[in-house]
């Protein structure tokens, strides 16, 4: 009954109101567009009728422009499809912010997989001690990753959320300036855009749907569930891939990864600064206002400061707020106090970070890096290509940091020995949180790992203090399979061990990605999936190792992704 209420209130909030504002669609700016509407729709008909007749597309395209039109020239036809192409994506966009302005009634915000019922559940079934148990460890990373063409561009995406709320107070004026708006604004860049911008572009996700949203689950949870989390888990973190991601995109050099990292520390110190300045107007107690002041004064001369001259740091940001929270509990009441309370869970969520930003490399280019370099400069043994895997990694493990990097030939390999020197940076602005994983793509032996283990050191990094997590990478059903062999040769190796014990004895691996699934279909994939899972899982424990599973299953079905049976009867018969 439940979900008949629920498609009830989406025919009449989204179905009928496009239906509606989408008659405003015949005055926007684009070139015939009454004509544009209704020649759509005869489309719409020649492609149904034209399927049912065995059509072939091109046959279906014909027929369509010899019945509807009097256009002959190839250029005419191509404009008007291209029309079509502007006239639907605005279309899209529309029932986008009516399903976003309607969210809320359609959906049951308290129903099964809300903090509430979950509250309720724990309550009724008496199982608060579980759960505080579970959430001293438990944690949740959403990476974003790099694939910008999923997203629309950040204008449109600001259209979209002005539209959503203009909409939801059905304010009809402010919804005609904004699809007007929509009709002159483009859909598409006229340069290929680079891996800042992809960055970017996803940056704005962070600002206004993670934040909020991250900072109001922790909120709540410590609300309904007081001392159940500790202060040294946040719970949920974000990971970040575009400008790090160079495996994903050759175009990623260490100066877009640094680059990255400040407009991520930029952004995350940016949503601070707002929410102290909204919080000034309720916290305009004596000495309160004034230690406010001077915060909010010190986030905005920190906001765009360069990594040299940062003078800010998540901890003294905590210490500020946890003076004014005593201040407000002892001499005023408490008044007020759940706003220092939701911006601390914000720092203690997002550091000086906001995301985590992973920096990715294929195996093979590790490889030939450090080929690269030796016959530069010759730090291993004349022998080494000729040995066996594990004397190559005994020979990996001895060698020293180079002298002077700025003498390195082969420009690919300065550059790489460059992003493993801007890691280290990076951590010194942004906190070790800031980008504290390297990860292995197409990892096949543990001799993968052991190289890039030495790349650090090569650039320089004390190996007695190596504050990054390696990650291997396994990807295709061979890999999956071999995993277990792999890990095992790291865990016996007694450097190997000692670098894991430097990172708390943790290890994270990742599995599958999208090439398992086109590499052995969606089926064996995540089967391949799920006994390396098993194995590693029973391997791990063996040698106390915390093992931490980083899935690549993000996406539709056919790049891994989950809830398959959920797409599938979402395409309706």
């Amino acid at each position: 009954m439940s979900n008949i209420k629920s498609l009830q209130q989406f025919n009449n909030l989204v179905g009928i109101k496009f239906q509606l504002y989408n008659s405003l669609f015949t005055s926007l700016p684009f070139h015939t567009i009454e004509k544009t509407g209704i020649l759509v729709s005869m489309l719409l008909l020649a492609c149904e009728e034209g399927y049912e007749q065995a059509f072939s597309p091109q046959q279906i395209i014909d027929t369509f422009f010899i019945k509807q039109t009097n256009y002959t020239k190839d250029e005419e036809k191509l404009d008007l499809l291209f029309r079509f192409v502007q006239y639907i994506e605005r279309q899209i966009v529309l029932f986008d912010a009516l399903e976003d302005a309607a969210f809320k009634e359609v959906n049951d915000m308290d129903g099964a997989g809300s903090l509430k019922q979950l509250s309720l559940s724990i309550e009724e079934q008496k199982k608060d001690a579980a759960l505080h148990h579970k959430l001293k460890d438990f944690k949740v990373k959403l990476v974003l990753t790099a694939h910008p063409t999923q997203f629309y561009p950040d204008n449109v995406l600001g259209i979209i959320n002005d539209l959503a709320k203009a909409i939801a107070k059905n304010n009809e004026k402010h919804i005609y300036s904004y699809l007007q708006q929509l009709g002159r604004t483009p859909f598409f860049n006229k340069y290929k855009p680079s891996p800042y911008d992809e960055a970017i572009s996803l940056v704005w996700y962070l600002e206004n749907v993670f934040y909020e949203a991250a900072g109001n689950i922790i909120s709540e949870l410590k609300a309904s569930q007081p001392n159940s989390i500790s202060a040294n888990n946040s719970i949920i973190n974000m990971g970040f891939w575009p400008g790090g991601d160079r495996d994903g995109n050759p175009f990623v050099t260490t100066a877009i990864t640094v680059k990255v990292a400040n407009a991520l520390r930029a952004a995350i110190i940016k949503c601070y600064y707002n929410d102290v300045v909204k919080m000034k107007r309720r916290l305009t107690f004596k000495n309160i206002y004034t230690s406010l002041a001077i915060l909010e004064e010190k986030l905005y001369k920190n906001i765009d400061a360069p990594q040299q001259t940062l003078d800010f740091s998540k901890d003294e940001l905590l210490q500020t707020l946890d003076n004014i929270k005593l201040q407000l509990i002892q001499q005023h009441d408490s008044m007020f106090v759940y706003l220092i309370d939701d911006l601390m869970n914000k720092v203690e969520i997002f550091g000086l970070y906001f995301a985590s930003l992973d920096i990715r490399q294929e195996s093979t280019l590790h490889t030939k890096v450090i080929d690269s370099l030796n016959n530069q400069y010759q730090f291993l043994p004349l022998d080494y290509n000729n040995r066996m895997e594990a004397d190559k990694m005994q020979a990996l493990f001895s060698i020293k940091p180079l002298a002077v990097t700025e003498t390195i030939e082969d420009a690919f390999s300065k550059e790489t020995i460059e992003s493993f020197s801007a890691i280290r940076e990076i951590q010194k602005s942004n906190g070790e949180m800031g980008c504290h994983r390297y990860i292995i793509s197409m990892c096949k032996t543990s001799l993968n790992v052991v190289e890039v283990w030495a790349l650090f050191a090569l650039a320089g990094w004390d190996t007695n203090n190596m504050s990054v997590d390696i990650v291997p990478l396994f990807e295709t059903i061979t890999d999956l399979q071999n995993a277990i062999e792999v890990m095992k040769q790291l865990y016996e190796n007694p450097y190997y061990q000692k670098h894991l014990q430097q990172r708390g004895n943790t290890q994270t691996v990742m599995l599958g990605f999208s090439d398992g699934t086109k590499d052995g279909g969606y089926l064996m994939a995540n089967w391949g999936i799920y006994k390396a899972k098993e194995q590693l899982t029973a391997l791990s424990k063996q040698y106390q190792i915390e093992i931490v599973f980083f899935d690549g299953r993000g996406g539709p079905p056919a790049r891994g992704g989950g809830k398959t049976h959920k797409f599938y009867a979402s395409l309706g018969n």
